[in-house]
C-alpha cells in the first residue's frame, strides 16, 4: 500500500512525532517496534508480519533471548535484528492485554512503550516506527492507546536531552487506526504544524 505521513509535529528543532498509515515493514527507519507476547513468539497480526517479511532468523533470536533472559515482562522490551527487513533492528515490546481498565492497563502500556524508547536509545538509533500496542487482539481501546503512546514518545523527544532519538513514526496500516491517532494527534497538538498532505486526509 501506498505510505502516507497524516500529520507532522516537531517536537524541537530536530525531533519529530510523525502519524503514518502505511506498512510498518517497510518503514525505511533504524528499527521498527513489535507488538509481540511475553514469549516472543510471532505468529499472528503485526508480529507475524514482520516474521515473514524479515525472516525465520526473528524468531529464533527471539527464542534465543528468551531462553537467555526469560520471558520478556509486560511492559518491558527486548531486541533482535531485522533479518532482510529494511530497518536494522526488531525492538520487541509487550503491552498489556485489555481486561477492562482495573488491572493497570494504562500504566503497562506506558511502560512498553517507554522501554521500546529506552531500548532505542541504549543502541543509539536516531529513528523508529511503532504500531499501536495493545489495540489488536489484545484489545486495548485504540483511542485510548493513541492518547497514552502520544503522551510516551512526546514526552520522551520533549524531556529527554540525552536521548539519541530524532523521529518517531506512529505507523499503522488500517485506515481506522490511522485516523483515530490523527484524531488524538490534533487534539494535542497546534493544527498549524500539520503538513499538506492532511488537507486531504
Amino acid at each position: 500500500m501506498k505510505r502516507e505521513v497524516l500529520f507532522e509535529q516537531r517536537v524541537s528543532q530536530d525531533r519529530v512525532i510523525r502519524i503514518v498509515q502505511g506498512d510498518l515493514t517497510e518503514e525505511q527507519v533504524d528499527a521498527i517496534v513489535n507488538a509481540a507476547n511475553e514469549h516472543l513468539q510471532h505468529g499472528g497480526g503485526v508480529a507475524g508480519a514482520i516474521v515473514r517479511k524479515g525472516g525465520h532468523v526473528i524468531q529464533e533470536e527471539s527464542n534465543r533471548w528468551v531462553r537467555e533472559h526469560g520471558p520478556v515482562r509486560t511492559g518491558t522490551a527486548a531486541i533482535t535484528s531485522a533479518g532482510t527487513l529494511p530497518c536494522r533492528y526488531v525492538i520487541h515490546t509487550v503491552g498489556p492485554v485489555w481486561r477492562g481498565g482495573s488491572q493497570g492497563e494504562d500504566a503497562l502500556l506506558a511502560s512498553a512503550v517507554r522501554s521500546a524508547l529506552d531500548m532505542a536509545v541504549r543502541y543509539q538509533l536516531r529513528s523508529v516506527a511503532l504500531p499501536a500496542i495493545s489495540s489488536g487482539i489484545f484489545g486495548f481501546p485504540k483511542a485510548r492507546c493513541a492518547e497514552i503512546i502520544l503522551q510516551e514518545v512526546y514526552d520522551h523527544l520533549s524531556s529527554r536531552p540525552d536521548s539519541t532519538l530524532r523521529e518517531v513514526n506512529l505507523c499503522n496500516i488500517d485506515s481506522e487506526t490511522s485516523q483515530i491517532f490523527l484524531e488524538e494527534a490534533r487534539r494535542r497538538f497546534a493544527r498549524e504544524s500539520e503538513p499538506d498532505t492532511d488537507a486531504k486526509a
